[in-house]
Protein backbone atom coordinates (compact mmCIF):
# COMPACT_ATOMS: atom_id res chain seq x y z
CA UNK A 1 0.00 0.00 0.00
CA UNK A 2 1.53 3.50 -0.79
CA UNK A 3 2.08 7.03 1.10
CA UNK A 4 -0.61 8.64 -1.29
CA UNK A 5 -4.05 8.17 -0.80
CA UNK A 6 -5.79 5.37 -3.22
CA UNK A 7 -9.20 7.39 -3.16
CA UNK A 8 -12.04 8.88 -5.45
CA UNK A 9 -12.63 10.88 -2.42
CA UNK A 10 -12.70 14.76 -2.81
CA UNK A 11 -9.01 15.79 -1.89
CA UNK A 12 -10.55 18.77 0.31
CA UNK A 13 -12.41 15.90 2.12
CA UNK A 14 -9.72 14.02 3.15
CA UNK A 15 -8.01 16.95 4.35
CA UNK A 16 -10.63 17.83 6.64
CA UNK A 17 -11.05 14.31 7.82
CA UNK A 18 -6.87 14.31 8.60
CA UNK A 19 -6.89 17.65 9.90
CA UNK A 20 -10.44 17.71 12.02
CA UNK A 21 -11.81 13.87 13.14
CA UNK A 22 -8.33 11.00 12.61
CA UNK A 23 -6.03 12.93 14.07
CA UNK A 24 -3.86 13.60 11.77
CA UNK A 25 -3.60 10.13 9.93
CA UNK A 26 -3.65 9.74 6.20
CA UNK A 27 -6.12 7.94 4.33
CA UNK A 28 -4.46 5.89 2.39
CA UNK A 29 -7.18 3.20 0.98
CA UNK A 30 -10.95 3.50 0.27
CA UNK A 31 -13.57 1.45 -0.92
CA UNK A 32 -17.08 1.84 -1.39
CA UNK A 33 -19.48 -0.64 0.48
CA UNK A 34 -23.13 -1.38 0.07
CA UNK A 35 -25.26 0.40 3.05
CA UNK A 36 -28.46 1.99 4.01
CA UNK A 37 -30.88 3.14 1.54
CA UNK A 38 -30.46 7.01 2.48
CA UNK A 39 -26.49 6.94 3.04
CA UNK A 40 -23.53 6.21 1.33
CA UNK A 41 -20.57 3.83 3.24
CA UNK A 42 -16.82 4.24 2.44
CA UNK A 43 -14.64 1.74 4.32
CA UNK A 44 -10.88 4.36 4.75
CA UNK A 45 -7.84 2.87 5.72
CA UNK A 46 -5.22 5.31 7.36
CA UNK A 47 -1.58 5.08 7.90
CA UNK A 48 -1.58 3.96 10.83
CA UNK A 49 -3.47 0.55 10.02
CA UNK A 50 -6.79 1.48 11.82
CA UNK A 51 -9.83 0.92 9.35
CA UNK A 52 -12.78 3.76 9.63
CA UNK A 53 -16.27 3.52 7.74
CA UNK A 54 -17.32 7.22 6.46
CA UNK A 55 -21.30 7.55 6.32
CA UNK A 56 -22.68 9.98 4.03
CA UNK A 57 -26.18 11.25 4.22
CA UNK A 58 -26.37 12.35 0.17
CA UNK A 59 -30.49 12.06 0.80
CA UNK A 60 -32.64 11.29 4.03
CA UNK A 61 -30.66 13.06 7.30
CA UNK A 62 -30.62 10.48 9.91
CA UNK A 63 -27.37 10.91 11.06
CA UNK A 64 -27.92 12.49 14.37
CA UNK A 65 -30.46 9.75 14.95
CA UNK A 66 -28.16 6.84 13.92
CA UNK A 67 -25.27 8.38 16.14
CA UNK A 68 -27.60 8.26 18.99
CA UNK A 69 -28.88 5.07 19.27
CA UNK A 70 -25.80 3.35 18.26
CA UNK A 71 -23.72 5.02 21.85
CA UNK A 72 -27.25 4.37 23.44
CA UNK A 73 -26.67 0.86 22.77
CA UNK A 74 -23.81 0.52 23.04
CA UNK A 75 -23.05 -1.48 26.11
CA UNK A 76 -25.70 -3.97 25.44
CA UNK A 77 -25.55 -4.71 21.55
CA UNK A 78 -22.66 -4.89 19.30
CA UNK A 79 -22.28 -1.88 16.82
CA UNK A 80 -19.57 -0.35 15.07
CA UNK A 81 -17.79 2.37 17.71
CA UNK A 82 -19.20 5.92 16.88
CA UNK A 83 -15.55 8.34 16.49
CA UNK A 84 -17.57 11.01 15.29
CA UNK A 85 -20.70 12.95 14.22
CA UNK A 86 -21.35 15.49 11.87
CA UNK A 87 -25.34 16.06 11.38
CA UNK A 88 -25.07 19.78 10.38
CA UNK A 89 -22.66 18.96 7.31
CA UNK A 90 -20.26 21.40 9.10
CA UNK A 91 -16.50 19.82 8.26
CA UNK A 92 -18.05 18.05 4.74
CA UNK A 93 -20.96 20.05 3.29
CA UNK A 94 -23.40 17.16 4.02
CA UNK A 95 -23.87 15.27 7.19
CA UNK A 96 -21.82 12.17 8.60
CA UNK A 97 -20.47 9.81 10.93
CA UNK A 98 -17.01 7.94 11.40
CA UNK A 99 -17.15 4.86 12.82
CA UNK A 100 -14.72 2.35 13.19
CA UNK A 101 -14.43 -0.57 11.03
CA UNK A 102 -16.71 -3.61 12.54
CA UNK A 103 -15.15 -6.52 11.45
CA UNK A 104 -17.41 -10.16 11.01
CA UNK A 105 -18.79 -12.27 8.03
CA UNK A 106 -22.56 -11.03 6.54
CA UNK A 107 -25.32 -13.17 7.84
CA UNK A 108 -25.95 -13.65 4.52
CA UNK A 109 -22.83 -15.57 3.66
CA UNK A 110 -23.37 -17.71 6.85
CA UNK A 111 -26.82 -18.68 6.08
CA UNK A 112 -26.05 -19.70 2.78
CA UNK A 113 -23.21 -22.14 3.98
CA UNK A 114 -25.11 -23.38 7.03
CA UNK A 115 -25.89 -26.67 7.51
CA UNK A 116 -28.96 -28.13 9.30
CA UNK A 117 -27.13 -28.19 12.96
CA UNK A 118 -26.66 -24.76 12.47
CA UNK A 119 -29.98 -23.60 12.08
CA UNK A 120 -30.62 -23.72 16.04
CA UNK A 121 -27.42 -22.08 16.99
CA UNK A 122 -27.47 -18.98 14.78
CA UNK A 123 -31.61 -18.78 15.89
CA UNK A 124 -30.01 -18.03 18.89
CA UNK A 125 -27.45 -16.20 18.77
CA UNK A 126 -29.95 -13.41 16.40
CA UNK A 127 -32.39 -14.05 19.05
CA UNK A 128 -30.62 -12.53 22.00
CA UNK A 129 -29.27 -9.53 20.28
CA UNK A 130 -33.02 -8.91 19.08
CA UNK A 131 -34.29 -9.54 22.60
CA UNK A 132 -31.52 -7.29 23.99
CA UNK A 133 -32.27 -4.55 21.47
CA UNK A 134 -36.22 -4.89 22.33
CA UNK A 135 -35.57 -4.55 26.06
CA UNK A 136 -34.52 -0.57 25.29
CA UNK A 137 -37.94 1.57 26.03
CA UNK A 138 -38.61 5.50 25.10
CA UNK A 139 -41.79 5.70 27.34
CA UNK A 140 -43.82 6.21 24.27
CA UNK A 141 -43.86 4.89 20.27
CA UNK A 142 -43.17 6.99 17.78
CA UNK A 143 -40.29 7.95 15.65
CA UNK A 144 -37.06 10.01 16.36
CA UNK A 145 -36.51 13.31 14.17
CA UNK A 146 -33.17 14.02 16.11
CA UNK A 147 -30.28 12.83 18.37
CA UNK A 148 -32.90 13.50 21.53
CA UNK A 149 -34.36 10.49 20.90
CA UNK A 150 -37.65 11.28 22.21
CA UNK A 151 -40.33 9.80 19.66
CA UNK A 152 -42.86 11.93 17.94
CA UNK A 153 -46.05 11.80 18.26
CA UNK A 154 -46.71 12.16 15.03
CA UNK A 155 -45.82 9.34 12.30
CA UNK A 156 -45.30 10.51 8.85
CA UNK A 157 -46.32 9.67 5.58
CA UNK A 158 -49.28 7.24 6.64
CA UNK A 159 -47.09 4.84 9.25
CA UNK A 160 -50.24 4.77 11.58
CA UNK A 161 -52.61 3.75 8.75
CA UNK A 162 -51.58 0.26 6.90
CA UNK A 163 -54.07 0.71 4.20
CA UNK A 164 -53.23 4.42 3.75
CA UNK A 165 -49.69 3.23 3.37
CA UNK A 166 -49.95 0.52 1.39
CA UNK A 167 -52.19 2.76 -1.67
CA UNK A 168 -49.56 5.45 -1.26
CA UNK A 169 -46.47 3.00 -2.06
CA UNK A 170 -48.84 1.16 -4.91
CA UNK A 171 -49.30 4.73 -6.19
CA UNK A 172 -45.63 5.91 -6.23
CA UNK A 173 -43.86 2.94 -6.70
CA UNK A 174 -43.03 0.68 -9.20
CA UNK A 175 -46.00 -2.50 -8.77
CA UNK A 176 -46.84 -2.75 -11.82
CA UNK A 177 -43.00 -4.29 -12.56
CA UNK A 178 -44.00 -7.21 -11.30
CA UNK A 179 -47.82 -7.50 -9.92
CA UNK A 180 -51.26 -7.22 -12.27
CA UNK A 181 -53.78 -4.84 -11.22
CA UNK A 182 -55.94 -7.37 -9.60
CA UNK A 183 -52.80 -8.53 -7.31
CA UNK A 184 -52.75 -5.08 -6.39
CA UNK A 185 -55.90 -5.15 -5.39
CA UNK A 186 -55.86 -8.23 -3.10
CA UNK A 187 -53.17 -6.28 -1.72
CA UNK A 188 -54.29 -3.27 -0.40
CA UNK A 189 -57.45 -5.70 0.51
CA UNK A 190 -55.16 -8.10 2.58
CA UNK A 191 -53.92 -4.70 4.25
CA UNK A 192 -57.63 -3.77 5.11
CA UNK A 193 -57.63 -7.49 6.92
CA UNK A 194 -54.56 -6.80 8.64
CA UNK A 195 -55.22 -3.95 10.03
CA UNK A 196 -57.20 -5.17 13.26
CA UNK A 197 -53.92 -7.24 13.98
CA UNK A 198 -51.63 -4.03 13.24
CA UNK A 199 -53.90 -2.32 15.91
CA UNK A 200 -53.23 -4.98 18.08
CA UNK A 201 -49.57 -3.78 18.38
CA UNK A 202 -50.51 -1.44 20.65
CA UNK A 203 -48.34 1.18 21.25
CA UNK A 204 -45.19 -0.35 22.41
CA UNK A 205 -41.82 1.51 23.17
CA UNK A 206 -39.30 -0.77 22.34
CA UNK A 207 -36.30 0.04 20.29
CA UNK A 208 -37.21 -1.06 16.42
CA UNK A 209 -34.38 -1.81 14.40
CA UNK A 210 -36.62 -1.84 12.05
CA UNK A 211 -34.05 -2.94 9.13
CA UNK A 212 -33.32 -6.23 11.27
CA UNK A 213 -32.50 -8.78 8.22
CA UNK A 214 -29.30 -10.93 7.32
CA UNK A 215 -27.68 -7.69 5.12
CA UNK A 216 -27.59 -5.67 8.27
CA UNK A 217 -26.42 -8.23 10.81
CA UNK A 218 -22.33 -9.22 10.94
CA UNK A 219 -21.12 -12.93 12.23
CA UNK A 220 -17.92 -14.16 14.28
CA UNK A 221 -17.20 -17.76 15.24
CA UNK A 222 -17.09 -18.04 19.00
CA UNK A 223 -16.26 -20.94 21.37
CA UNK A 224 -16.85 -23.78 20.06
CA UNK A 225 -17.44 -22.76 16.42
CA UNK A 226 -20.97 -21.78 17.31
CA UNK A 227 -21.90 -18.14 15.40
CA UNK A 228 -22.07 -14.74 17.21
CA UNK A 229 -22.64 -11.24 16.21
CA UNK A 230 -20.32 -8.61 16.01
CA UNK A 231 -22.39 -5.93 14.90
CA UNK A 232 -26.02 -4.57 14.11
CA UNK A 233 -25.35 -1.83 11.24
CA UNK A 234 -27.60 0.64 9.53
CA UNK A 235 -30.03 1.83 12.22
CA UNK A 236 -31.87 4.74 9.78
CA UNK A 237 -34.91 3.46 10.07
CA UNK A 238 -35.13 2.61 14.16
CA UNK A 239 -38.25 4.02 15.90
CA UNK A 240 -40.01 3.23 19.05
CA UNK A 241 -43.08 0.81 18.89
CA UNK A 242 -43.33 -2.91 18.41
CA UNK A 243 -40.50 -5.50 18.38
CA UNK A 244 -42.77 -7.48 16.23
CA UNK A 245 -42.15 -4.56 13.02
CA UNK A 246 -38.43 -6.67 13.71
CA UNK A 247 -39.40 -9.94 13.78
CA UNK A 248 -41.59 -9.70 10.43
CA UNK A 249 -38.36 -8.92 9.10
CA UNK A 250 -36.04 -11.48 9.64
CA UNK A 251 -38.67 -14.07 8.98
CA UNK A 252 -39.55 -12.33 5.57
CA UNK A 253 -37.99 -14.44 2.85
CA UNK A 254 -37.88 -18.11 4.89
CA UNK A 255 -36.07 -19.25 1.55
CA UNK A 256 -33.03 -17.18 2.80
CA UNK A 257 -33.08 -19.00 6.00
CA UNK A 258 -30.62 -22.70 7.08
CA UNK A 259 -33.77 -25.31 8.06
CA UNK A 260 -34.13 -25.32 11.65
CA UNK A 261 -34.02 -21.48 12.02
CA UNK A 262 -37.33 -20.32 11.82
CA UNK A 263 -38.90 -23.14 14.40
CA UNK A 264 -36.17 -21.97 16.82
CA UNK A 265 -36.20 -18.62 16.59
CA UNK A 266 -39.19 -17.28 18.85
CA UNK A 267 -38.28 -20.12 21.64
CA UNK A 268 -34.67 -18.67 21.71
CA UNK A 269 -36.10 -14.78 21.39
CA UNK A 270 -38.52 -15.09 24.87
CA UNK A 271 -35.56 -16.95 26.36
CA UNK A 272 -33.59 -13.66 26.15
CA UNK A 273 -36.16 -12.01 27.87
CA UNK A 274 -38.90 -11.24 24.44
CA UNK A 275 -41.77 -10.62 24.62
CA UNK A 276 -44.30 -12.55 22.24
CA UNK A 277 -48.08 -12.30 22.31
CA UNK A 278 -50.67 -14.65 21.13
CA UNK A 279 -50.84 -14.96 17.22
CA UNK A 280 -46.99 -13.08 17.09
CA UNK A 281 -46.82 -14.76 14.00
CA UNK A 282 -49.60 -13.12 12.09
CA UNK A 283 -49.41 -10.11 13.71
CA UNK A 284 -45.65 -10.17 12.70
CA UNK A 285 -46.50 -10.40 8.95
CA UNK A 286 -48.77 -7.91 9.02
CA UNK A 287 -46.51 -5.28 10.62
CA UNK A 288 -44.42 -6.38 7.96
CA UNK A 289 -46.86 -5.38 5.21
CA UNK A 290 -45.81 -1.73 5.59
CA UNK A 291 -41.94 -2.14 4.74
CA UNK A 292 -43.03 -4.89 1.64
CA UNK A 293 -45.18 -2.43 0.28
CA UNK A 294 -42.15 0.30 0.54
CA UNK A 295 -39.88 -1.77 -1.15
CA UNK A 296 -41.68 -1.94 -4.04
CA UNK A 297 -41.74 1.44 -4.61
CA UNK A 298 -37.75 1.08 -5.13
CA UNK A 299 -36.92 1.10 -9.03
CA UNK A 300 -37.51 -2.49 -10.20
CA UNK A 301 -33.64 -3.43 -10.54
CA UNK A 302 -33.25 -2.81 -6.93
CA UNK A 303 -31.78 -6.26 -5.53
CA UNK A 304 -35.03 -6.77 -3.27
CA UNK A 305 -37.88 -5.76 -6.09
CA UNK A 306 -38.44 -8.72 -7.23
CA UNK A 307 -37.93 -10.66 -3.65
CA UNK A 308 -40.55 -8.40 -2.26
CA UNK A 309 -43.28 -9.05 -5.17
CA UNK A 310 -42.40 -12.37 -4.52
CA UNK A 311 -43.38 -12.25 -1.07
CA UNK A 312 -46.33 -10.41 -1.79
CA UNK A 313 -47.34 -12.68 -3.77
CA UNK A 314 -47.06 -15.98 -1.70
CA UNK A 315 -49.12 -14.06 0.77
CA UNK A 316 -52.21 -13.79 -1.32
CA UNK A 317 -52.07 -17.01 -2.55
CA UNK A 318 -52.36 -17.97 1.25
CA UNK A 319 -55.10 -15.70 1.69
CA UNK A 320 -57.16 -17.01 -0.79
Amino acid sequence: MSDAPDTSLDPDVLDVLRTRVLGGALVVDERRLSGGFSSDNVLLRTDRGKSFVLRRYPRRNTCAVEAALMRLVADRVPVPEVVYADDGGELLGEPFILTRFASGVPLTAVFAGASEEDGPQLAQAVAEVLAEIHSVRFGRSGFFSDGALRPDAAPPDHHDDLVAFVEASLARGHADAMLSGAEQRALVALAAASAPLVAAAGDADELVHSDFNPKNLLMRPGDHGRWRVSAVLDWEYAFSGSGLFDLGNMLRFPEDLPPGFTYHFAGAYEKAGGFLPERWREISEALDLFALADLLTRSPDHPLFAKAAAAVGHRLTRTR
